[in-house]
């Protein structure tokens, strides 16, 4: 068959021959197989660039078995996703490493049963290689059912699915920052600190009020009962919670809030009582997302890479898709306090 340009589109062959070397080794080549020394990849790599070679996705499947797909799953209700920026930061870093190799990344959303089975059966049916899995509550168990069909995949953070024990895990150390984020609150002399917990079914949120609670210890404070409210990550649950602190003890002048969004919140409840921050209550978020500067004042944040947080996720799935190797169990990331004007 000719293009329609008149030249002869190049074949497995000709790319074997010019490269010198065997059918099968071009092909274990643009295969992404391990089984190949470097000298024969790069020859084979040159001659499909020199010669334009496209490879046949469907000839491709059939022999190696693979759909060149990997999922993007949040485990979150559609408006949940499109609302927090927090999510499209994890996919940008995954989409970069997923793309760089060649590979598809599909946007899955799991809220109901019914988008479970319907993953499950996409995946069963061979349309899925590996499958990255954001926002885990309580006993999800979509991890550990696609690991049985034999799919890689990866955790942002940890679940609390007994089942899902052992699968590879990318996180930050969730009780590290928020003890450096309630330790900045001490520091200012903040007599009475609270805290905006995050939804009580993730393990990131309870290891972040664990946090706040072993600094709380660390610096002589015995934290009053009324002085955790639990929010839901968005900005309405971070103002409802601030107003239920600020009712149960008007005198609370630090508060530690579970992420930025809920921040944000807090920081409108504090405005609608007449309250200034950081002078009358100071605020602290976690995650250093861009709102995090459009507040006012601007935000005291714990940072985490959020970006290298889907890059590491995505490389995690690459490493066991391509290069056939297992993926590292837990990758923990570094956070660091970024001081602006709210603490």
């Amino acid at each position: 068959m000719v293009s329609s340009g008149g030249r002869v589109p190049a074949t497995l062959e000709s790319v074997a021959a010019a490269a010198g070397v065997s059918r099968a080794t071009a092909s274990r080549v643009l295969t992404g197989s391990p089984r190949v020394s470097e000298a024969a990849r790069d020859k084979v790599l040159a001659a499909a660039s020199s010669l334009a070679y496209v490879p046949n996705a469907a000839a491709r499947s059939l022999v190696t078995r693979r759909s060149d797909t990997v999922a993007f799953v949040v485990c979150e209700p559609e408006e949940k996703f499109f609302s927090d920026p927090f999510f499209a930061t994890v996919l940008k870093g995954a989409h970069r490493i997923v793309a760089a190799h060649s590979l598809q990344l599909v946007f899955v959303v799991v809220a109901t049963d019914e988008d479970r089975d319907q993953l499950e059966r996409f995946a069963a049916g061979g349309h899925l290689d590996a499958a990255m899995f954001v926002s885990l509550h309580g006993s999800e168990d979509m991890p550990a059912r696609l690991d049985a069909l034999g799919l890689p995949v990866v955790m942002a953070g940890r679940s609390l699915d007994p089942g899902a024990a052992g699968l590879p895990v990318v996180d930050v150390d969730n009780a590290q920052g928020a003890g450096v984020a309630t330790r900045r609150l001490v520091e200012r002399g903040c007599r009475r600190i609270g805290t905006i917990s995050g939804p009580t079914d993730m393990a990131g949120s309870m290891d972040r009020l664990d946090g706040w609670r072993e600094a709380m210890a660390a610096a002589g404070r015995t934290p009053h009962e009324d002085d955790v409210v639990t929010g839901d990550y968005t900005v309405e649950g971070g103002h409802e919670a601030m107003v239920t602190l600020l009712d149960r003890g008007p005198e609370v002048d630090g508060v530690f809030c579970a992420n930025d969004l809920m921040a944000a919140g807090a920081l409108r409840a504090i405005a609608d009582r007449g309250l200034s921050v950081p002078d009358d209550v100071a605020v602290v978020g976690f995650d250093d997302i861009p709102v995090a500067l459009a507040t006012q004042p601007p935000l005291t944040t714990v940072h985490q890479p959020i970006e290298e947080l889907g890059r590491r996720m995505a490389q995690s799935l690459v490493t066991s898709l391509v290069a056939g190797e297992p993926a590292p169990q837990h990758v923990r990331l570094h956070t660091h306090l970024v001081v602006r004007g709210s603490a």
